[in-house]
């Protein structure tokens, strides 16, 4: 079992301070949904976590089950089972999707190469559960996808990673209704211990979803909501506290930051 845990983050960016003291913690099998205006500091939670150089660590720790993760880089980060799903997914010309997968399992810790042939047949069943076609998988990474094709792509590799904690950066950005469906649904079957396709035996996945809107809520149903609002968190609460910020907005914890 995973647990990711946050604890006082301070970050700053362009010597500025965005995040003002940030607690958290996810385990497997739980998902938390952090939401929060333009501006509050989302975005650079997730790229502070994944060890961005331009999202500077000014104060306060992370770990991921007990290991410092403030002090390995990015790539160790992943290798111990952190995924980060970015809002704007790069792409990667000349590189396949079969490559990416094949070269991120070997370097996970501990893990066993499962064989080319038995990683195409499982990237052949993850794309078709999650409405993505076969062409893609065969492409570059990312190149002339579309932006809720690239979302499917992130999912598609979250599947076949199998991490113990995902951060979703704003997953439901450019996905139609039906492809937010079908990513949700792949991502919560993941998380909840005993689904159907819960992850082929491996342990429950930890989210934390970042997002602006509930409509990425009502497909994935967070366990916990918190409220990110002016680089803090002022808020946290069960599902209905989604509920509540879609009826009445941010305006009740005063200015909103500039967008």
């Amino acid at each position: 079992m995973s647990t990711l845990v946050v604890d006082g983050l301070t970050v700053a960016v362009g010597g500025v301070e965005i995040l003002r003291g940030i607690n958290l913690e996810v385990r497997s099998g739980e998902i938390h949904a952090v939401m929060g205006p333009n501006g509050a500091g989302k975005s650079t939670l997730s790229n502070a976590l994944f060890g961005h150089p331009e999202f500077v660590v000014t104060g306060g720790s992370v770990t991921l089950d007990g290991t410092d993760l403030l002090a390995l880089p990015t790539w160790e980060r992943a290798a111990l089972g952190l995924f980060l799903a970015p809002q704007y997914p790069v792409e990667l010309p000349g590189v396949r999707v079969l490559d990416v997968l094949a070269e991120a399992l070997a370097a996970r810790r501990g893990g066993s190469d499962p064989g080319r042939a038995a990683l195409e047949r499982r990237i052949a069943a993850e794309a078709s559960e999650i409405g993505l076609g076969a062409e893609f998988v065969a492409r570059a990474l990312n190149v002339d996808a579309s932006g809720g094709e690239k979302k499917r792509l992130e999912t598609l590799q979250l599947a076949v990673l199998g991490p113990g904690i995902a951060i979703l950066d704003e997953l439901d950005s450019g996905l139609d209704v039906d492809a937010l469906r079908d990513v949700a649904r792949r991502i919560e079957r993941a998380a909840r211990p005993g689904a159907r396709g819960s992850g082929h035996g491996r342990e429950p996945l930890g989210v934390l979803a970042i997002t602006h809107y509930k409509r990425l809520l009502d497909e994935l149903r967070p366990d916990r909501v918190h409220v990110l609002f002016q680089g803090r968190i002022v808020e946290s609460g069960g599902p209905e506290l989604a509920e509540t910020l879609e009826r009445t907005g941010y305006q009740r914890y005063g200015e909103e930051p500039a967008s």
